[in-house]
């Protein structure tokens, strides 16, 4: 990552890089040591990157000096290209971007306050300080995506590959899991429904009076960490990717200093406001509150899953059932009477990964929520878990049971029960390789200049030194 938090301008002359000594600090000094193309790069961008490498557990392969000057220096040859290929990254993808970064760093530290401590900025700074570098990370990868996007290799490729590989090069797959889920949804009261409707209206109140913004409610109130931030503004978005019920109010809105009703979606309840409209896309923001969920619901629901339990460790149907159910009643049946997960119940409670290796039923246990990893940790196949909360991907709090329907041991893996993996391997190899190969050729064309101090380095890509 090119990080220049400290970085200096360079000074031109003719058309190249003068290695100009610029003063960033009394008494500290700072040159031009590389230039690619019409980038420079810093002797304080090295050094920036190495203290946050350092920061993030980082190590180096070979020499750092060297490699991160270089690493560096082929950043600068992905951006340069993806900005000859047009390549974009919208304005909300960084900013959720630099959102998650900022949750992940106030966990580290404990505390926002604690957080602008360590950093001696505050959030807004600290912000504003994040936005070039994760936008030219973002830019990188999405140069390299579409550099490989045509990648694929077939079954015959995949077998070439593993034929002769060692057998300590041969990948090792971490123990895996299947798991199925009985969901409840604890109920919420009228009165809390009320009590957030009421707040809702009393935003839109307040904005139609002119008292304060949308955009400043939504930073203060909003419940979707994705958007609060950005006040409760979405990216260009089409109908389909929405829940129905918010989808069905936002792209009736016409007028965007209106606000509209309230909407009820499976995330909770919104007011929306319309910021503008490109073809069958909307940008809209909004406004989410949540209905809390009382303890003695809650409570409730992990009573009714404990009796679900037992009726289905007696093979048994619940008594307000046998007139409609004949045979042993099983986890599977329960799933289609009592679950209320929508993405589960009619998979016979089988929960899905959607991961890089494609839609699977097996999970690593780091893959799965941590509160469904804790309870199927130590089950045996076939067993059932306690009875326990969690919030889901919706953002909810609801209680479940868990059952292992099936576990498989770390292994070496094998084409027959594999092949995924195994193809995976090959894909990665072939994208490094395309990869590789393209920083090399783009080397050859484009204007480098190295500091004498780098130039008996051993470098990952030939080319550098002419």
């Amino acid at each position: 990552m090119a990080l220049s938090l400290l970085s200096m301008p360079a000074t031109w002359l003719g058309g190249s890089a003068t290695a100009q000594v610029v003063a960033t600090q009394p008494g500290v000094v700072d040159e031009v040591v590389w230039v690619v193309g019409d980038e420079a790069i810093l002797k304080s961008d090295i050094e920036v990157t190495r203290i946050q490498a350092a920061m993030e557990g980082m190590r180096w392969t070979g020499d750092p000096d060297c490699a991160i000057p270089e690493q560096l220096a082929v950043q600068k040859l992905f951006l340069h290209q993806a900005a000859i290929d047009s390549i974009e990254v919208s304005d909300s993808e960084v900013s959720q971007q630099i959102e998650a970064r900022i949750e992940y760093m106030i966990e580290q530290t404990g505390s926002r306050e604690k957080l602008e401590e360590y950093r001696k900025q505050s959030l807004s700074q600290i912000r504003q300080s994040m936005r070039d570098d994760l936008r030219d990370q973002l830019m990188i990868q999405r140069m390299k995506e579409h550099l490989v996007k045509d990648i694929a290799v077939t079954p015959a490729e995949v077998r070439r590959y593993f034929k002769d590989l060692p057998q300590d090069s041969i990948p090792f797959v971490p123990t895996e899991v299947e798991v199925q889920l009985i969901v409840l949804t604890p109920r919420v009261t009228p009165a809390e429904i009320n009590r957030v409707k009421d707040e809702l209206r009393e935003y839109t109140d307040r904005v139609n009076r002119g008292e304060t913004s949308f955009q400043t409610l939504a930073r203060l109130y909003s419940e979707d960490p994705g958007s609060r931030r950005t006040g409760g503004e979405m990216d260009y978005v089409g109908r389909g990717v929405l829940d129905p019920a918010f989808a069905a109010v936002a792209f009736n809105l016409t007028d965007p200093t209106k606000i509209s009703k309230i909407v009820e979606s499976e995330f909770g309840y919104h007011i929306i406001q319309l910021v503008d409209r490109r073809g069958d896309k909307i940008k809209v923001r909004h406004i989410l509150r949540k209905p809390v969920v009382s303890d003695s619901a809650i409570v409730a629901s992990l009573a009714q899953l404990d009796t679900i339990a037992a009726d289905i460790k007696s093979g048994l149907a619940p008594r307000l059932i046998r007139g409609q159910f004949t045979g042993k009643w099983t986890f599977e049946d329960a799933v289609a009477f009592f679950s209320d997960d929508k993405d589960t119940r009619n998979n016979h409670g089988l929960m899905a990964n959607m991961s890089e290796r494609g839609q699977t039923s097996r999970f690593q246990l780091h893959e799965l929520p941590a509160e469904v990893a804790k309870a199927v940790d130590t089950l045996r196949v076939g067993e059932m878990s306690r009875p326990f909360q969690m919030i889901n991907a919706r953002g909810k709090t609801v209680c479940a049971i868990a059952k292992l329907k099936n576990r498989t041991e770390g292994h070496k893996a094998t084409i027959t029960e594999d092949f995924q993996v195994l193809k995976d391997v090959v894909v990665a190899k072939r994208r490094g390789d395309i990869l590789h190969d393209w920083v090399v050729k783009k080397i050859k064309s484009t204007y480098v200049r190295i500091g004498e101090a780098y130039r008996d380095c051993k470098f990952e890509y030939e080319g550098w030194v002419r």
